[in-house]
């Protein structure tokens, strides 16, 4: 069995917390239907189950342990991102699928965190953050240079039309 001490604790769950509520904050100030409160907590408990699998691992087995944690986590979120996007959906417009992926990289940076890998996290949030922040230009901008159908685009940016998730 590993032995974490407290402060490593603290660190990467708090990390966890930190870093995907920033990334929910994101998508709470942009009127999302995921906030801060909602993607901390995945990070939050990621991270928690992570931690957990690598206290109890026998010193050998640890690799199998976390593995099979990390495969049960993105399952269950999987379910989660789905509730997010049927919930939001009318008709047969597709919505909610940013804030259903945000939820997947909240759970895969609470995992990295639980983990303690850090640079992983350091990289992933600020890439998460860059494409949260100018990912929309960049897609309308391509979607005229490359010629794509304008419909897709259309609709979402008329003024009546709902915000894109």
């Amino acid at each position: 069995m590993t032995e974490l001490d407290w402060p490593e604790i603290l660190a990467r769950l708090g990390a966890a917390t930190v870093a995907t509520g920033a990334i929910g904050l994101d998508r709470d100030l942009h009127g999302k239907p995921i906030g801060l409160k909602t993607l901390g907590i995945v990070g939050l408990s990621t991270a928690t189950v992570v931690l957990l699998a690598l206290q109890l691992a026998e010193p050998t087995k640890v690799a199998d342990a976390a593995s099979r944690v990390i495969q049960g986590i993105l399952t269950g979120i999987g379910f989660l991102g789905a509730g997010v996007i049927v919930h939001q959906s009318m008709g047969f417009r597709v919505r909610g699928l940013t804030s259903a992926a945000c939820t997947f990289l909240a759970a895969c940076i609470g995992i990295v965190c639980g983990a303690g890998q850090w640079k992983i996290v350091a990289v992933a949030l600020a890439l998460a953050f860059v494409l949260l922040t100018v990912g929309r230009h960049i897609e309308r901008r391509l979607h005229r240079v490359l010629g794509g159908k304008e419909d897709a685009h259309t609709a979402e940016t008329s003024p009546d039309a709902p915000p894109r998730t």
